[in-house]
């Protein structure tokens, strides 16, 4: 795809130009600082660009302000007794050092992490955010079974990463859905809806009436569930226009 860059200067509001070869103009306001980009046709002037994001100013600043307000887990050291959570609930950590290979075991109040002995904090991380991933895989897989044939569409494949910007995405054309690693930490209503929000972009690409129409289908209660995750620490929802 062929790109170039500009720069929009709104008052105190920097906004990133990125010219794409697509069809509509679309903006977006990223966490965790609210940084500011605006996707662009490759032939659309700067001036009218420069319109289109000053109508838009109210909205930035409105979602800035959720972010910088947000809630957001402290970093983590990965040690016995800190809290960690898994769908909606908090454990706390219980490092257990052994010479074999490493694994997680969830039980009823804690989540064992077990490693060698002098693991690495980055090692110790990565094990648990494999256990996330594997964990939030089994959990989708099961749910998919029941909503392809509720809503009459066919998921090719589901991809677990974390993601700094977005709690899913979805390629329609390729019917592959990428979800976050961070949604195995929320509770499964959370999880639910960015699922259905992405299975229906199968049914439609765009954020438009048609969209809304099918949310309300299958989930009525979308809207209060996407307000409550995007309230929740670690709240890394993408919002655009």
């Amino acid at each position: 795809m062929n790109t170039s860059y500009n720069i929009i200067e709104l008052d105190d509001i920097r906004c990133d130009v990125i010219y794409k070869d697509i069809k509509n103009v679309h903006l977006s306001v990223h966490p965790p600082q609210g940084r500011v980009t605006i996707s662009a046709p490759l032939r659309m002037d700067l001036e009218t660009i420069r319109l289109f994001s000053i109508s838009k100013l109210g909205w930035i600043r409105k979602q800035q302000a959720r972010f910088k307000s947000q809630k957001r887990e402290a970093p983590r050291e990965y040690i016995t007794r800190e809290s960690h959570y898994y769908l909606g609930r908090r454990y706390l950590l219980k490092v257990v050092e052994q010479d074999a290979a490493p694994k997680v075991v969830l039980k009823h109040n804690t989540i064992e992490l077990y490693v060698r002995k002098n693991a690495l904090m980055t090692l110790r991380k990565e094990v648990l955010q494999g256990w996330y991933r594997q964990q939030l895989r089994e959990l989708i897989l099961h749910y998919i079974v029941n909503l392809e044939k509720k809503m009459n569409v066919k998921v090719a494949e589901i991809c677990i990463r974390t993601m700094k910007t977005k709690w899913g995405t979805c390629n329609p054309k390729a019917k592959r859905i990428w979800l976050n690693t961070e949604l195995a930490k929320k509770p499964i209503e959370n999880i639910e809806y960015v699922l259905i929000h992405e299975m229906v972009h199968l049914l439609e690409r765009n954020h438009n009436e048609k969209f809304i129409a099918y949310m309300d289908k299958f989930l009525p209660k979308w809207q209060h569930m996407r307000e409550e995750l995007n309230r929740s620490a670690l709240g890394y929802a993408e919002w655009s226009c």
